[in-house]
């Protein structure tokens, strides 16, 4: 007999989709350009003011403004390579201190922090988020100035890590809350302390993330200049001592521009330029760092 079954061939029932509606097709469209239209006028801003930076500013930039130091006053030349410096040193203190207690509050928040203790910290943590800079400035000067007698790069450290602190707390409490709780409960079933999982397991994974609060604090407080009018106080000269007052880029700027002379203008516009492109160079490092794995222990 003849094999039916093989001979047989298998007939696919046709699947008729029912035509999208026109409203439908106008709403997508309409919701489509809305969206491109809100990301273009967040982004044009940004676009515009790099643009004016560029162009008020790069004629200013050569090798004297990148390796020397401030002239008097009436002396051409001379340049902020002791500011770009200190801003960096002040920024790496800033980091140092402010890194690990952001992240270890906000560790407790998402993992120990569901009590009324995690709600003081939460509700202090926004509260020190919205004060002025200026005044985390003056209670820095309070802590540290006054007690070692003189301003120095510490004490603009301390003060920008406070500013640091909330943001990096609240992120990353926002980032191991969208870490499954599955994953918990497997390391769990595992016999896997509740720290270990913690940092092995539930930190590692949201590691990207981390990152990224933490970069979102680092460059808000990477132009501040109120804070370390109060702490760093400005030098013009090379200085690598950091109980030393210690020169920033955002202050050079600040003296800069409120000066009368059109050459100090000039290069404030030039040390605007350089701090953004540090700023935007340190976040692009970074969260390519994180993408190929560096960072994140891939």
């Amino acid at each position: 007999m003849p094999d039916t079954k093989s001979n047989a061939k298998t007939v696919v029932p046709e699947i008729h989709m029912p035509a999208v509606s026109l409203r439908r097709r106008v709403t997508d469209h309409v919701m489509t350009g809305l969206s491109v239209l809100t990301v273009a006028l967040v982004l044009l801003p940004l676009f515009a003011i790099f643009a004016y930076l560029v162009y008020k500013g790069i004629g200013s930039i050569n090798l004297a403004f990148l390796t020397q130091t401030p002239k008097p006053v009436g002396e051409p030349g001379g340049g902020m390579a002791n500011a770009i410096v200190g801003s960096m040193v002040i920024l790496a203190i800033a980091s140092v201190l402010g890194v690990p207690f952001g992240i270890g509050a906000g560790i407790f928040l998402s993992e120990y922090g569901r009590n009324r203790y995690g709600d003081i910290v939460r509700f202090v943590s926004d509260v020190l988020n919205g004060v002025p800079s200026i005044v985390i400035g003056i209670v820095a000067y309070g802590l540290v100035v006054m007690r070692q007698k003189h301003f120095s790069a510490l004490a603009g450290g301390v003060a920008l890590a406070i500013m640091m602190i909330p943001t990096i707390a609240r992120t990353t409490e926002q980032m191991l809350l969208l870490v499954p709780q599955a994953i918990r409960e497997a390391a769990y079933g595992l016999g896997v302390s509740r720290w270990r999982t913690t940092i092995s397991i539930t930190l590692r994974t949201a590691t990207s993330g981390v990152i990224t609060g933490v970069m979102l604090a680092f460059a808000r407080v990477a132009g501040e200049t109120a804070p370390l009018l109060f702490t760093a106080f400005g030098n013009q000269y090379w200085n690598w001592k950091t109980d030393q007052p210690t020169a920033a880029l955002s202050l050079q700027i600040f003296t800069y521009a409120i000066s009368p002379f059109d050459e100090w203008h000039k290069q404030a516009w030039a040390g605007a330029l350089v701090l953004i492109v540090l700023i935007v160079s340190a976040v692009a490092a970074v969260r390519i760092a994180v993408r190929h794995g560096t960072l994140a222990g891939a």
